[in-house]
């Protein structure tokens, strides 16, 4: 068994992020997890990640707080205190934090598929 201990937990980049700090709990550098990667997303009031795609499917978990999740139709779901949601791969999306308090959010996803 491989432990992460809060207090231990490393910070990393996410790309096309805003105004979030995250933390990498498992997978990577945090474990020899090799099915899948998780890490803990801080997003200030404000903050989010721009619309993009993925070919990775994703799991959210709102841990506290409120995030805003919109569809690359444009469709927008809200997501508060222990919803969740799985995006598939390829789907289009954009995150935000419309509120005043911290959003923090637990994000499981596999790792990339290696450049050929």
């Amino acid at each position: 068994m491989e432990i992460t201990r809060f207090a231990e937990a490393k910070p990393y980049e996410a790309p096309k992020h805003f105004d979030m700090r995250g933390l990498r709990l498992q997978g990577f550098d945090a474990s020899s997890a090799s099915f899948a990667w998780t890490g803990l997303s801080h997003f200030l009031p404000g903050g989010g990640a721009s619309m993009d795609t993925s070919p990775l499917e994703k799991i959210y978990v709102v841990l506290e707080g409120e995030i805003t999740i919109e569809l690359g139709d444009g469709t927008k779901h809200v997501l508060n205190k222990l919803d969740s949601c799985f995006i598939p791969g390829d789907e289009a999306r954009e995150i935000r934090n419309e509120s005043n308090a911290v959003a923090t959010m637990l994000v499981v996803m596999p790792y990339p598929e290696p450049a050929k």
